[in-house]
């Protein structure tokens, strides 16, 4: 019991449960949606597509999540926006229609981006600088094991046991609403160090963050769109093929992201980032010429080994942050990130059509520039450090959006 009590009291404990329980649920629905959508609501193409235009809007729209701060605290919008993600999912395989379909992946994807911005948020605010990277190592390594744990259950109760859609939609849904149940009651409610600024705004002093963010947005659409896509239309890798791929991700993940989040606070962010996005430049030129389904394989593995590395900006905005920053910049950055989300696979599909290659060129051109603002880091960050060089006038200007008198 007494045991129980400490672990209770430590927000530590509460961020990695939710870190767990997020990715259990999501994996599920992520890895079902392609064969229920055309086995069970026969969609074509285009409702395919409108299906993930419209999971990606609540993302662009997480800016609003600073508004939530008016009458809830972050902890309860965090708890709330789970529940809402796992009812979500629980509710998918009762609605095979399209309406129902777009209606169920809304409800999700709002859940998932909300709980998103606040999760980064609370990170942030609840860990000591010196400690936040490993955490996110943690953090990384938790959800891959969640993510582990959904693909190895889909496994076994669809392919030996034959559970049906609805059944696992809801088995997932559950469970997840049954430990965000448990994490409501049995935690305790933590205090906030500041209190949070409860309007939207852009800071001058930040740029460098917005840009690493905005660019971080476009290469993981590359990545998530244009690099799976190859592996099947280029080297004919079946489903299970790129099952296995994201489990390799997952296992390495698994066992590496606790020890690099321990290696960036070793050597910095500068350090970590420039390293990340010089191994991205050469990721995406080897996708432009692969001919080798193997080596592609490789390649995958480790550009999403990379992307553990991501870490680094996170922890570079905190270090430079006024603690009252960190929730509303939490919003501000999942909307500049997903800007690239929703304009990058549509224009780049097009380029796709005649040249796949320019679109990896175009990838390793969005880590260059990555690179460029990487080394404008400081070696040591700080509030008022924040730059080695300044490229924007009035840099420590705050720019509000809208002006507070008008909240």
């Amino acid at each position: 019991m007494k045991l129980y009590r400490s672990l209770s009291a430590n927000p530590q404990y509460f961020l990695l449960a939710m870190a767990f329980v997020m990715p259990l649920v999501f994996s599920v629905w992520n890895a079902l949606l392609n064969n229920f959508v055309v086995e069970k609501a026969q969609f074509d193409g285009a409702q395919i597509g409108m299906l993930q235009s419209l999971r990606e809007v609540p993302g662009f729209l997480a800016f609003s999540a600073v508004f939530l701060l008016l009458v809830l605290k972050e902890q309860t919008i965090a708890l709330v926006s789970l529940a809402l993600m796992c009812i979500g999912v629980a509710m998918t395989g009762w609605l095979p229609f399209e309406l129902g379909l777009y209606c169920t992946t809304v409800l999700m994807s709002i859940g998932f981006h909300y709980f998103e911005t606040i999760n980064q948020s609370l990170t942030l605010q609840w860990l000591d600088k010196d400690k936040t990277a490993h955490f996110m190592g943690q953090q990384l390594a938790v959800k891959s094991f969640a993510s582990l744990l959904a693909y190895g259950a889909i496994w076994l109760l669809m392919e030996w046991v034959g559970v049906s859609y609805i059944t696992m939609y809801m088995l997932a849904g559950g469970v997840g609403l049954l430990i965000v149940i448990w994490l409501w009651v049995g935690f305790d409610k933590f205090t906030q160090t500041s209190v949070q600024h409860k309007h939207m705004f852009l800071r001058r002093r930040y740029w460098l963050y917005y840009g690493l963010v905005f660019f971080s947005g476009a290469r993981r659409q590359i990545f998530m769109v244009f690099a799976s896509f190859m592996m099947v239309e280029k080297f004919g890798y079946s489903v299970g093929d790129i099952s296995l791929l994201f489990m390799l991700n997952y296992v390495f993940n698994l066992l590496f992201a606790p020890k690099i989040g321990r290696w960036i606070h070793k050597i910095g962010e500068q350090r970590a980032l420039c390293i990340e996005y010089v191994g991205l430049i050469g990721v995406f030129a080897g996708y432009a010429w692969v001919e080798n389904s193997q080596l592609a394989a490789s390649l995958y593995v480790i550009d999403h080994l990379f992307f553990a590395m991501a870490i680094a900006v996170k922890t570079y905005f905190q270090k430079i942050a006024d603690h009252k920053d960190i929730a509303s910049t939490a919003g501000v950055s999942f909307t500049i990130n997903h800007i690239a989300a929703v304009v990058i696979p549509a224009l780049l599909g097009v380029v796709w059509l005649t040249s796949p290659s320019s679109v990896f060129f175009i990838g390793a051109g969005f880590a260059v520039c990555s690179l460029v603002l990487a080394l404008n880091i400081p070696v040591q960050p700080t509030r008022g450090n924040e730059v080695r060089m300044n490229m924007l006038r009035w840099a420590n200007t705050p720019v509000e959006m809208p002006p507070k008198e008008h909240l």
